[in-house]
């Protein structure tokens, strides 16, 4: 017999880490070969992660809410000894591990100096020995610690956030001389805590994993690009009336849906070909102008949170390949069926807020594109046509799109012509296109 080591997979560029959601076997658990043995979270997506081999599950070395890095060991399996990433039953199978600094290994090794009440906390609160000691040396209840933005990964409170709550707290004291008053300072926090008061009735939830990462994400999006929005009106009659014709004829032969989506991101690639420095980012002070076209799509999940999985090189796919991609990412998406990589990528976003019954809205960029489009939802009402008998008015089927872009690169003649084409190209929609 040998012990193997099962290693976090490699998920994708730009994936270093993941954390440990839950294992789907135990300790002693024998398992096949491709078997989910863990499922884990990034980032971006959750996902599992299989074994290449069949054993024995000796020792998990990475327990629930713990990070591993991506090569890291995670668990010690017993298998049949056929070589390769094995190490001999009589070997010790070291578990990469930081040295603790002199503080934690103070907190841990010195008695805690607490009142007579001692304070517990729940398992589902993660606190690191020296937070414990400090939170139970101020007699920081839970409910006051669950109040706290933590700082550190995956929302975790540091030493520095709670000692920035001690000190907005006002627990702090400093006396100057028998011959002077008391005098009690307050240190500005390095990131100030904000309490919001509460009242009887209200309901506390506390943000699940995704949100945390939501929340994080767009307050960055918001701090580094400054943000402009412009807005257009567009005439989609002739696309509702395309897909109309031929919305039951594609899903006969293709078994797929044919949704205004794919349309959507059309309009928008040829758009991009036209004004390519739409599909830029920003490092320093370069611009980095991208060769590929991968678009994002926002799409909301069943628990309310949201995710964008890309459709890579969309200028290469046909319209009937744009809607199998987007049907195929988006029935993946409301599953937790999405790999890493299928969230990594976009070099221009689209959110269509309309499948939500709203009109416009104002797209916040995700990092490090330069741009997102909101499209609206589709409304008939009476619009002037210009004929060559003179203006008519008609019901017509109108959409906003609006369009955020960050101006640090993107100017408003940039913004708003590279909007303009893409509404040119809706409204003059070929009622003799092919799918």
């Amino acid at each position: 017999m040998a012990e193997y080591k099962l290693l976090l997979p490699s998920m994708g560029e730009g994936v270093m880490e993941a954390t440990i959601i839950t294992w789907l076997f135990s300790e002693g658990d024998t398992v096949r070969e491709d078997d989910s043995v863990v499922e884990i979270a990034t980032d971006k997506v959750d996902s599992d992660v299989p074994t290449p081999v069949s054993g024995k599950i000796v020792t998990i070395l990475k327990q629930k809410d713990e990070i591993a890095k991506v090569g890291e060991a995670i668990a010690i399996l017993e298998i049949e000894e056929t070589g390769g990433n094995t190490t001999s039953t009589e070997e010790k199978v070291d578990t990469p591990t930081t040295p603790p600094d002199t503080e934690t290994l103070q907190a841990i090794e010195q008695p805690l100096k607490v009142a007579a009440s001692h304070t517990e906390f729940s398992g589902d609160l993660y606190l690191s020995p020296l937070v414990k000691s400090i939170a139970q040396q101020e007699n920081i209840s839970e409910s006051e610690l669950k109040s706290i933005d933590g700082n550190g990964l995956e929302g975790r409170i540091t030493k520095e956030d709670i000692l920035a709550y001690v000190s907005n707290r006002g627990t702090k004291s400093v006396q100057t001389s028998p011959a002077t008053p008391v005098t009690t300072t307050h240190t500005p926090p390095a990131n100030p805590v904000s309490i919001v008061p509460t009242t009887a009735g209200d309901e506390i939830i506390p943000m699940d994993r995704m949100r945390k990462i939501i929340a994080e994400n767009m307050v960055k999006a918001k701090q580094i690009a400054p943000h402009v929005t412009s807005f257009i009106e567009t005439d989609v009659t002739n696309v509702v009336k395309w897909r109309n014709k031929h919305k039951d004829i594609f899903e006969k032969r293709e078994g797929e849906k044919l949704t205004f989506m794919p349309i959507f991101v059309k309009a928008v690639v040829k758009a991009i070909q036209d004004y390519p420095l739409i599909n830029v980012s920003v490092n320093g002070e370069n611009i980095i102008k991208k060769k590929n076209i991968n678009i994002g799509m926002a799409t909301a999940l069943p628990d309310g949170n949201l995710i964008v999985p890309v459709i890579k090189n969309a200028d290469q796919l046909s319209l009937s390949g744009l809607a199998k991609a987007i049907n195929d990412l988006a029935y993946r998406a409301r599953n937790k069926k999405l790999r890493p990589e299928d969230t990594q990528g976009a070099t221009y976003t689209i959110s269509n807020v309309g499948s939500f019954g709203n009109l416009m809205g104002t797209p916040i960029i995700p990092q490090p594109q330069v741009a997102i489009l909101a499209i609206g939802a589709i409304v008939k009402k009476p619009a002037v046509l210009e004929t060559k008998d003179g203006d008519v008015i008609a019901i017509r089927q109108l959409m906003f799109m609006s369009h955020s872009y960050d101006h640090r690169v993107v100017d408003g003649s940039l913004g708003g012509m590279f909007l303009k084409h893409v509404h040119d190209y809706l409204q003059n929609w070929d009622m003799n296109t092919e799918i």
